[in-house]
């Protein structure tokens, strides 16, 4: 795989990060949601195999629950336990200069609403930044969805994130806590999507 960039290392963080990245790992076991970076954009998320978890975040956002969110997975073993990765899927995993989505068929383990009707989901491989160390220490698969109330615009920085979304978040990640990260790192906007099929077929959703 091709080595990612700005990755921090959770060992050059310091100690107070790493003490605050534990409470946020503990809040989200215990089926909380944050307002998190993530590897594109500020996302609302939760541990995606928690049913009621998730749906909190439906009606934070005031989501269609038929519409299904994208996942983060911080590891190919992660990604595999998820679903059956065509050898396609690791090619472009390995091209991928910016975040990459890709929608897989039948996913195992992960809550029903994530899913939805459609019986696919966008997954994501996430191998820096702070979401990939939460998702690491966590163990759990992250719920990533645009930190905005649906058909309102995504904020592209913190200060952008409407106030209605940081109060009925349960926990925030807060930049400012950690001197070892930057918004900068962030693209800015939303990840590239490609639907991807178990023979190899591809078509891309959003460039």
């Amino acid at each position: 795989m091709k080595k990612e960039r700005l990755e921090p290392g959770f060992k050059q963080l310091q100690e107070d990060e790493k003490n605050l990245l534990s409470l946020i790992v503990q809040d989200i076991k215990a089926g909380k949601t944050i307002l998190y970076p993530a590897d594109s954009i500020w996302g609302i998320g939760c541990d995606a195999t928690n049913e009621a978890s998730v749906e909190k975040i439906y009606q934070i956002k005031k989501r269609d629950a038929d519409k299904p969110m994208i996942v983060l997975v911080h590891s190919e073993k992660m990604l595999q336990d998820l679903v059956d990765v065509p050898e396609m899927a690791w090619q472009l995993l390995d091209v991928a200069e910016n975040p990459l989505t890709l929608i897989y068929d039948a996913p195992k383990g992960l809550a029903k609403n994530v899913v939805g009707k459609v019986g696919s989901i966008g997954i994501r491989l996430v191998k820096s930044g702070l979401v990939h160390h939460i998702i690491k220490l966590s163990n759990r698969p992250l719920v990533s969805t645009s930190a905005n109330m649906s058909g309102e615009k995504t904020p592209l920085a913190f200060h952008t994130i409407s106030e209605k979304i940081k109060e009925k978040v349960e926990t925030i990640v807060n930049p400012t806590d950690f001197a070892s990260f930057s918004e900068e790192y962030l693209s800015g906007k939303a990840s590239s999507i490609i639907r991807i099929w178990n023979d190899g077929r591809i078509k891309v959703i959003r460039e």
